[in-house]
């Protein structure tokens, strides 16, 4: 039987247990995939913490790549043998095999490597849907992208290099800064010496940055919005550091008329067009070279605690894997 990630309680890594599980034969719209490689997101912890609430007991994780096993009745889009990967889905990613809607999958292009489709999903659609949608950034722009040196973070500084932005980045040390700089970071800002608004400041001249991606959440959120120039717009993606406490609307106004949006993938991905088409953007700048997926970290899926350890204890860079 295949084997799998699960926990009953919510808590800390140790909560999470290595168990077997039965597979039944996929249902009419699924597909059947055997995993390759299994991608780590910081969205997991939140699931395992109970930072974000789901049904127990459950297993875990959003995003692999593999190979299909077995398709259901109605499928017609994948075959047996096809490559494929995902970000989507109940949670279950944690897993040597899993069963899948069709509709959550998009085929894996011969240019990428197992790992770098479980390492690029979740963190390369995100890059994408910042970048290209949620602020679509210009040649000339000036961004912020908080954690620079992490999985996310290294793909935003290298595609919007490639847009044609100065990319400013905030980095928790001197080796991160290298590593954010030779990745297309214009100015990496060490967040423990420096002040971020001072810098971001300092860099432009007195204006400001049009916006700001900020995944850190409760600690950077006042000085992100102090880094925007009037009518820019604030980008709260994650919460690494603990959710942004309330405040009021009217504090919007007096910073400059300022934008706020919290954005998730999912809704971004839920038409299956927008899926494709942000997954076929996606692979062509990873195929072209403009971006370099940097698989950093790899465990067996077994040890998925000890990722989830290194992963919130920011001893991390770039992505992280798990191998089944």
């Amino acid at each position: 039987m295949p084997r799998l990630i699960r926990f009953d309680r919510t808590g800390g890594p140790d909560v999470l247990q290595w168990v077997e599980a039965g597979l039944a034969a996929p249902a009419a719209g699924e597909v059947q995939v055997r995993h390759r490689a299994v991608g780590v997101n910081f969205i997991d912890t939140y699931h395992r913490s109970g930072l974000y609430p789901v049904p127990l007991p459950s297993g875990l994780g959003q995003e692999a790549a593999g190979i299909v096993e077995a398709v259901g009745e109605g499928v017609t889009e994948f075959a047996p043998g096809d490559r494929v990967a995902y970000a989507g889905g109940p949670l279950g990613a944690y897993s040597e095999a899993r069963n899948i809607a069709a509709h959550e999958l998009v085929k894996l292009p011969d240019a990428l490597s197992f790992e770098q489709g479980a390492a690029v999903m979740m963190q390369g659609l995100t890059a994408q849907y910042l970048l290209r949608r949620t602020y679509r950034v210009q040649p000339g722009d000036t961004i912020l992208i908080h954690a620079a040196a992490g999985g996310v973070g290294l793909i935003v500084c290298q595609w919007a290099k490639g847009l044609g932005a100065t990319v400013i980045g905030t980095v928790s040390s001197d080796e991160k800064a290298e590593l954010a700089r030779q990745h297309g970071c214009d100015h990496p800002i060490v967040t423990s010496r420096e002040k971020v608004s001072a810098r971001v400041r300092e860099i432009t001249g007195g204006e400001g940055v049009p916006v700001v991606y900020d995944s850190v959440g409760r600690d950077t959120f006042m000085d992100s919005l102090a880094c925007l120039r009037p009518l820019g717009m604030m980008v709260s993606f994650g919460n690494a550091s603990g959710p942004v406490p309330a405040f009021e609307p009217a504090l919007l106004a007096k910073m400059g008329s300022l934008f706020l949006t919290r954005p998730t993938l999912f809704h971004y991905t839920a038409r299956r067009a927008d899926l494709l088409a942000m997954a076929g953007e996606l692979f062509d700048v990873v195929a072209s070279g403009q971006v370099r997926i940097s698989v950093n970290q790899r465990y067996p899926l077994e040890d998925a605690a000890l990722a989830h350890a290194a992963l919130e204890a920011r001893r991390t860079t770039g992505s992280t894997v798990l191998i089944p």
